[in-house]
């Protein structure tokens, strides 16, 4: 973006026609009066009452006013003012906001971006560009057409209490690369960028908001660190500058006489010596740094006479223009210049498109200011800047999970925070919090002993301030506290400080530290994401914390292919077309066929969907949160027998073409003997879909007691469902009872077994890999595979970890266990086997579940893992036969469409659906995870609504149609 337009047709640059007629003619139209009244942009309110804004409609239709500059308030209120103020004014007013951060700086319900502090971190500005894009963007669909931002100040004083995190840091090279990429942002968007407060408010220890700050600098110094960056935005084409109230008596030494008002500085060194043509700002006029030395009116005055074009939140119009006229009349002021600053106004009009002014569109301005890709923007900033600071033998990101304990307390923010829910998305965790960031000693205290079992303990900072003289808002009990777990405990202790980097000088002395900058969701969930490898740590200090901690520091750290979690917009994926999921998942919850339900997605490796709907039960007593854990049935066959099968082909220990008997010697002499391996995998084995086992241990409708007890002893031991046993001889009458069952009668002529789904495969499988393993299938799998990977909620019987208000309850049985199953499983012969079976068993949540799929998409990679060493995944995920769809173990869409998955999946996708109302897939191709977990089988298994209004396919329709096409 070039220069501001044309002044006069005396300047070099020519402007166009159309443009120089406007400005001519709207200049013409104008009283002296009303061109005077050009000059000043008056603060509006839209959280303020009528009487301000009739206030506000007199400067606008008496005085002329040339533009407002709305402060706090609201979207639509302020759109609504916008009109109403504009639809008064003779002249289209410019429109200015702070919006450094976004218009979340002054408005609500709005969202923010990073603060400069957190930019600076960053090591590509591109990112900065795209933060400037798009607060541009929502600017004009507000009608806001001059941001004022960015903040070129140099931030060389770390006790500054006005700049501090407002700047991009210390070093005047990256200042300025991030500042001029956030200018060319604003304007190629159409909103001119106001660079401030020059000439530097860097190196100042005094807020100008409530006194004057003097900067005692020469000249030399000034060229060298503070102008530096304003000098590069001037050539950059930055189309206006904010003069700071600050007293530099190098400059100008007239006592108490701040920079705004000062000529020599404004038009002396800023418009003559810098050559500078744009539009110049006074900082607010009611600050104190000048406002208690000068009256409204006579501030104003001496602003003009410095040289400044608008003046800025002034707190008397009518006086200062009184004052105004009376110093042309005096001849101390030149109309000739005067005007030129009315028509530099007026160009700048004419460049934000004022010539042709609409009003702000009011319908749908709340859907259009919160545009998707803003989101992801916003995610990008937090991700960039992510700063560890100090990673003792490379402790961080956590990798072996298993042999970690980890206890997480955050101090000044509640249990219900976003840091601690994504940390525990990636493994068990102890979880406390203080929310008061004074807490007296003795609350610290009590959580130490809580402790005790846990070798790491991450302490996170929250709710912090950028006030140096008010230690950044960390209490002395929380330094002692991190202090004492260093000194006194063996613990790996992680400091997090979700706030201003500066404050990082209080722990010099931690083995692990990080910063994030900034405290909200977004940057909570970064932060945590970047801890656990999900995402890599690339930020660098943006400024000197310490003697230790110097500007540049920052230890770069790998992504460990973890689930990450972002907005769907980040993967390509329309957030607004995968809203659609609530309609339906609600619909079957409406329609009784499942009382709850959760739903995940994950394109990319970014999980961008995971909610969770209606309740436990009918009665809607619990509802369904994220951590709500389901049976999950048959998935058990892929997401456990499976998985140790796989592990056995990948270490070569298996043929998959050689018969069963080979490996179960047991089944030698059977009908079983020559079963392959294949064809048991694919269901075409001839085995019978299933045996109802348990009716054989039933007596005239009650349990039979040989086989079951009432109280758990060494004869009886296999928990069925709270206050059943099962004998300890279960398991091997169950084997028994498969391998005497009959093979199912070959088609005439056929060589091999037609395809039909049997459970009886995965008792099998089961047995096989128990025995090459030489390990019960569930102690293998949690070592091997579960605590590896981070699970605390996928496993068999979760009664032994998990409370029971987490479990979803399934069936209210009344011809088996005749009670409510709730946290034993479904299955009968899972359940008669001690809950853990081959085909059954499992419980889990949706996340717990994807992190498994995840790793099996990634061909057995995961968190800096390998699981399996050859693509053995992929073997076991293509179709097998052509007169089956079925993998080996997984499931498949079916060629004609009439399958389990949606008919936009691709036909390398690979899951499998359970009885209790569940589903995973993986498409590999679309690189894309969709989770479904209910209980649909509540409180009776014959509730078939789940199928009969196809509401899993039809969710997994929608998933597709949110992937937004690739141009």
């Amino acid at each position: 973006m070039g220069p501001l337009m044309s002044l006069s047709p005396s300047d070099e640059i020519v402007v166009g026609v159309k443009e120089r007629n406007w400005v001519d003619s709207v200049f013409n139209s104008l009283s002296p009066d009303q061109r005077i009244g050009q000059l000043f942009m008056v603060a509006a309110y839209s959280n303020k009452n009528e009487k301000h804004f009739r206030e506000i409609d007199t400067l606008v239709t008496r005085y002329g006013i040339g533009g407002l500059m709305f402060m706090q308030g609201g979207p639509e209120r302020q759109a609504r003012l916008n009109n109403r103020f504009q639809g008064e004014a003779k002249v289209p007013m410019l429109i200015a906001m702070d919006a450094e951060w976004g218009l979340s700086m002054r408005l609500d319900s709005t969202m923010n971006f990073a603060k400069q502090m957190t930019l600076g971190a960053m090591n590509d500005e591109k990112y900065v560009y795209m933060m400037g894009r798009e607060i541009a963007l929502k600017m004009k669909r507000l009608g806001v057409n001059v941001s004022f931002s960015p903040v070129m100040d140099v931030n060389v004083n770390p006790a500054n209490p006005v700049i501090g995190n407002r700047s991009f840091g210390e070093s005047k090279e990256e200042v300025t690369k991030r500042g001029i990429a956030y200018i060319k942002g604003l304007q190629d968007h159409g909103v001119i960028a106001v660079a401030k407060h020059f000439p530097g408010h860097g190196d100042t220890d005094t807020d100008s908001h409530l006194a004057l700050p003097v900067i005692k600098h020469d000249m030399k110094r000034l060229t060298e660190v503070e102008l530096y960056p304003f000098k590069k935005s001037f050539e950059a084409g930055v189309m206006g500058v904010m003069v700071a109230h600050l007293y530099i008596p190098k400059i100008d030494s007239t006592k108490n006489l701040a920079t705004t008002l000062s000529k020599p500085l404004v038009t002396g060194l800023l418009k003559e010596k810098m050559k500078y043509k744009g539009l110049v700002f006074t900082d607010a006029l009611n600050m104190k740094g000048v406002a208690s030395y000068y009256k409204p009116g006579e501030v104003d005055l001496k602003a003009l006479m410095a040289g400044n074009d608008v003046l800025l939140f002034p707190e008397d119009v009518p006086t200062a223009i009184a004052k105004i006229k009376g110093a042309i009349a005096a001849g101390q002021i030149d109309t000739t210049e005067l005007y030129q600053r009315v028509r530099k106004i007026l160009h700048a009009k004419y460049w934000v498109g004022l010539n042709n002014y609409k009003p702000v569109q009011l319908a749908n301005l709340k859907q259009d200011m919160d545009r998707p890709l803003a989101n992801v923007v916003q995610e990008q900033l937090y991700e960039q800047a992510v700063t560890i600071v100090a990673n003792k033998n490379n402790l961080l990101p956590f990798r072996n999970l298993d042999t970690l304990s980890i206890a997480s307390v955050a101090v000044g923010v509640g249990p219900d925070n976003k840091f601690q829910e994504i940390l525990g998305n990636y493994a068990p965790m102890a979880k406390f919090s203080i929310s008061n960031r004074f807490a007296p000693d003795s609350v610290f205290t009590n959580i130490i002993p809580q402790l005790e079992g846990h070798d790491v303990v991450l302490v996170s900072i929250h709710n912090m301030n950028s006030t140096p003289a008010k230690d950044f808002g960390i209490g002395l009990g929380t330094r002692a506290f991190i202090q004492y777990l260093q000194d006194r405990t063996n613990k790996k202790v992680i400091v997090a400080v979700m706030g201003n980097a500066y404050s990082l000088k209080y722990f010099e002395n931690t083995n692990w530290l990080t910063v994030g900058y900034e405290d909200n969701p977004v940057s909570q969930s970064l932060m945590a994401q970047a801890l656990f490898g999900a995402r890599a740590a690339k930020g660098k200090l943006p400024v000197t914390a310490s003697t230790k901690f110097k500007s540049g520091t920052g230890i770069e750290t790998p992504s460990l292919g973890r689930l990450k979690y972002g907005v769907p917009e980040s993967v390509g994926m329309d957030s607004k077309v995968l809203a659609q999921i609530d309609n339906i998942a609600l619909e079957a919850i409406a329609y009784a066929a499942t009382p709850g339900a959760q739903v995940l997605v994950v394109k990319d490796g970014t999980v961008v969907f995971d909610k969770s709907y209606g309740y436990y039960t009918y009665e809607k007593v619990k509802p369904v949160t994220n951590n709500t854990v389901y049976d999950i049935a048959s998935i058990t066959k892929v997401a456990a027998t499976l998985q140790a099968v796989m592990f056995l082909k990948d270490q070569g220990k298996i043929n998959l073409d050689g018969k069963i008997s080979t490996y179960l010697p047991e089944l030698k002499g059977t009908n079983k003997e020559g079963l392959i391996l294949r064809d048991i995998l694919t269901h075409q084995a001839g085995l019978q879909a299933t045996l109802p086992h348990w009716q054989k241990t039933m007596d005239n409708r009650t349990l039979d007691q040989v086989y079951y007890a009432s109280t758990q002893t060494d004869v009886f031991p296999n928990e069925v469902t709270p206050g059943i046993y099962s004998i300890k001889s279960m398991e091997d009458s169950l084997w028994t009872w498969t391998v005497n069952s009959k093979l199912l009668a070959k088609k005439k002529d056929a060589k091999s077994y037609e395809y039909k789904y049997s459970d009886l495969g995965f008792y099998i499988m089961k047995r096989m890999a128990e025995h090459m393993l030489n390990q019960p299938i569930d102690e293998f799998l949690d070592q091997n595979l579960y605590a590896p990977l981070g699970m605390s909620t996928l496993t068999y019987n979760p009664l032994l970890k998990l409370p029971r208000e987490v479990i979803a309850p399934t069936e209210d049985d009344n011809y088996f266990r005749k009670s409510l199953v709730w946290g034993t499983v479904h299955d009968q012969g899972a359940a008669m086997l001690g809950g853990v079976g081959g085909h059954a068993g499992l419980f889990s949540n949706a996340n717990d579940l994807a992190k498994l799929m995840q790793m099996n998409l990634q061909n057995g990679e995961y968190g800096g893992h390998k699981f399996f060493n050859t693509h053995v995944v992929t073997e076991f995920a293509k179709k097998q036969y052509k007169t089956s769809r079925r993998g080996l173990g997984w499931d498949k869409p079916a060629p004609d469409g009439n399958g389990p998955t949606s008919n936009l999946a691709s036909p390398n996708t690979f899951g499998h659906t359970g009885f209790t109302g569940t589903a995973a897939w993986v498409d590999p191709d679309n690189n894309l995870i969709y989770i479904f977990l209910s209980n649909r089988v509540f409180p009776d298994a014959g509730n078939t609504k789940l199928v009969k209004y196809n509401i899993r396919t039809r969710i997994h329709d929608v998933i597709y149609k949110s992937i937004v096409p690739k141009t």
